[in-house]
């Protein structure tokens, strides 16, 4: 992302040609980091946004829609004391910093007029705001209050005179001549214009090399059309996602109306993405701690099933000892008898001191009966806990492949299973609304559904399929459940359903997936079964390889 000096310029014409005029309605702050002006002008209203967050720090008009505590922070009701029914006066920028001041003229009670400043700094996590008097310099309150410990070269509180950050000595090409781009040739390297021009962030210097890269000119002419480049709100894309964004044209971006909805746009799709991370990588972490408890279960149940197979060894033993009773002494430790099952080999056998040898050989039998007794049992806990380890890990592979809306199913579908605790149960007002299956159309026109989460997948193939529809999942492979609509599909249909099968499996990045396809009526959910996990036969099984293009091309919603 690069809200650097160069996009301040363009978003401030553009601020300046829309709300410069304007009068001041409203002013909230729905958090720590946001400052919302309502502004009313050319007849229209507008929210300005202003937000400090480190990683978002930016302002623009927005058409979001923000919370008003009931209770405003200190600073709010500053602001809203000396600029609401304020008129905006002008937007300066300070060369080709990140620093703007809007600029408000104000009348009291006795109609005398004063002008305020509301300066905004974007610096990380060093952004803030201030509420200046212009003729004194002086701060009348800012956003942040920083010590002097944390920074010595200026005090940033009330009632200190503001000063600017400390002066780069860079060049602003916006206050250039032609003659003067002219010398920049062989004054400026491509590897140090950051460390020589003002406001040049990452997205913007990516511009300067790519234009170099195409047109072969020389810097200075390049520099020459960045400067004289139009606003033109850009949007940079891939795989359709935003993830970086330029005040003028660049060929392989999407093109936007206005520099403010560009950053509607870009942040209200990163904020989604941060809480697809969030949720999802909370998600993750407990499955992975469900996952690895059972693997842990699982390897010492078979472990213990693996001695279970050898309890004839325990029959044996008792066998020995009643046939070899009058050979033993009662206080023996232990006995060494020739194993009649195998050649008369030696056999040590271990005794308990206080038993006879037949007490000794009957706790050897029960000791065997009581082993064959709990292979059975331990076989059924076994199967148990591979399908629990199957189904969590089904979990996981639809974490990966969800968003907001279906991540909140995924999690009540956990809850619902008794994985996870409800915490929010009593903060919930009102269901979240649940996410349809994912809409595909193959070339002839079948509709190829599928399901989102492992309740989903239930619903879509026991409850909303027909028996004729045809059923598709990867083999022996966490994955969703798909569904043909169509009781005879050609060819191409089942290879695109399979394809579809396999993209959205734990194998979507593998070659040669195997997917299995049958008739929904030959589907059979076991009781007491995990959510998604059902049975089948008569299947027939194709190999595919999923690409994203082919998902892309078919793709309803």
């Amino acid at each position: 992302m690069s809200f650097d000096g160069f996009f301040t310029y363009h978003i401030n014409n553009e601020l300046s040609q829309t709300i410069v005029g304007g009068r001041v309605n409203k002013i909230y702050q729905p958090s720590d980091y946001e400052i919302v002006l309502t502004l009313r002008a050319n007849r229209q209203n507008y929210k300005l946004l202003i937000n400090t967050h480190p990683t978002q720090a930016r302002y623009h008009l927005t058409e979001e829609t923000f919370f008003n505590p009931e209770v405003a922070p200190n600073f709010c009701m500053l602001l809203r004391k000396y600029l609401e029914g304020a008129t905006l006066k002008s937007i300066q920028q300070v060369g080709l910093d990140r620093i703007t001041t809007f600029c408000f003229q104000n009348h009291d009670e006795l109609g005398d007029n004063h002008a305020y400043h509301l300066t905004v700094e974007l610096m990380g996590k060093h952004s803030n705001v201030f509420l200046i008097h212009p003729q004194s310099n002086v701060i009348i309150d800012c956003l942040k209050y920083i010590p002097t410990s944390k920074n010595s070269y200026r005090q940033i509180r009330a009632n200190t005179y503001y000063q600017l950050p400390p002066y780069q000595n860079k060049v602003n090409i916006m206050a250039l001549s032609h003659d003067d781009f002219k010398q920049l040739d062989s004054t400026i390297q491509m590897d140090t214009i950051q460390h020589t021009l003002q406001g040049i962030g990452q997205s913007t210097l990516q511009w300067i090399k790519n234009t170099l890269t195409d047109t072969q000119k020389p810097l200075s002419q390049v520099l020459m059309l960045l400067k004289q480049a139009p606003t033109q709100a850009t949007l940079l894309l891939k795989d359709d996602i935003p993830y970086d964004f330029l005040p003028i044209f660049y060929p392989q971006g999407k093109t936007i109306p206005t520099l403010s909805h560009l950053l509607d746009i870009y942040y209200a799709n990163k904020a989604k993405l941060e809480r697809v991370k969030q949720l999802s990588g909370n998600l993750i972490a407990q499955l992975n701690q469900l996952i690895s408890k059972n693997q842990k279960k699982l390897n010492k149940l078979q472990h213990e099933c693996e001695e279970a197979k050898h309890a004839d060894i325990f029959k044996i033993k008792g066998e020995l000892l009643t046939t070899f009773a009058f050979q033993l002494e009662k206080g023996a430790t232990q006995a060494t008898l020739p194993n009649y099952y195998d050649n008369d080999a030696p056999l040590q056998i271990t005794l308990n001191p206080q038993l006879s040898a037949n007490q000794n050989a009957q706790a050897y039998f029960k000791k065997y009966q009581k082993t064959k007794q709990s292979l059975h049992f331990l076989k059924e806990q076994i199967a148990l806990c591979q399908q629990e380890i199957l189904y969590l890990d089904s979990v996981l592979v639809q974490i990966h492949l969800s968003d907001t809306q279906n991540l909140v199913a995924i999690k009540d579908e956990l809850i619902a299973t008794g994985y996870l605790k409800d915490k929010q149960k009593m903060k919930r007002k009102s269901p979240v609304k649940k996410a349809e299956p994912l809409q595909f159309k193959s070339s002839d026109g079948t509709r190829i559904l599928v399901g989102r989460n492992n309740m989903q997948n239930d619903y879509l193939t026991l409850k909303m399929a027909k028996k004729d529809d045809i059923w598709l999942h990867t083999k022996d492979i966490p994955g969703s459940h798909v569904i043909i609509q169509s009781s005879q599909p050609s060819d191409d249909t089942i290879k695109l359903a399979a394809t579809i099968a396999a993209y959205y499996s734990k194998y979507q990045k593998a070659s040669n997936v195997p997917v299995d396809y049958v008739a929904v009526r030959q589907i059979k959910k076991p009781n007491g079964a995990k959510p998604g996990f059902v049975i089948y036969d008569k299947q027939k099984t194709i190999y595919v390889t999923p690409t994203q293009q082919e998902i892309d091309k078919h793709k309803l919603s």
